[in-house]
């Protein structure tokens, strides 16, 4: 799918001087968990084939695989749950926690939902947009190199901030089942 204005263009944001998809004002450096999509530039399947409802990874599909095992390596304040590798975008919730050596899986995020009144007192280091970078980033660095891919990466993600227990193992379902219902899923192109 190619690059639709009409259907992706968001409220304008001055600062960056692009339209946002962020919630205004929210603090993203918050402990809880956070569901993100990060589609493929032009939604190119890069990282392998679905066969039978499993995914077959291809060595940038393994690449991915392993630069989002790290994120914990590089983000010390990140937990992973459910991800899968898809053709063409990565599923995937990421846990921020307040204390690093805390149980990640003992509190749904965003329970006290509100945004901030000023800005992230944290800077971005430590926020979801920085984790999703820095994979970016290393699945990017990697295709340059080895798989004569330039872009790799749509210049955004998606995120949707889980705010409780239900909608938490819902998605973690869907998750878990997008293989299975691939040709069905948004994110299809054959």
């Amino acid at each position: 799918m190619i690059y639709d204005p009409n259907r992706h263009n968001r409220p304008f944001d001055k600062a960056q001087g692009r339209r946002s998809i962020r919630l205004k004002g929210y603090d993203y450096s918050r402990a809880g968990a956070y569901f993100v999509t990060i589609c493929t530039h032009q939604r190119q399947c890069l990282f392998g084939d679905i066969v039978d409802g499993d995914m077959r990874l291809n060595a940038l599909g393994e690449i991915a695989r392993q630069c989002w095992l790290a994120i914990p390596d590089h983000f010390p304040h990140a937990r992973l749950d459910e991800f899968v590798i898809m053709p063409n975008h990565v599923h995937g919730i990421i846990w921020i926690v307040d204390d690093v050596g805390a149980d990640a899986a003992n509190v749904v995020g965003a329970k006290n939902f509100s945004p901030l009144q000023k800005q992230c007192p944290h800077g971005t280091s430590k926020t979801i947009g920085s984790i999703v970078r820095g994979f970016k980033i290393g699945v990017t660095k990697w295709a340059r190199q080895h798989a004569n891919v330039h872009t790799v990466w749509q210049r955004n993600y998606y995120e949707h901030i889980i705010r409780n227990e239900t909608e938490l193992n819902n998605i973690r379902q869907y998750v878990i089942n997008n293989p299975i219902i691939w040709q069905s899923d948004e994110y299809y192109e054959f």
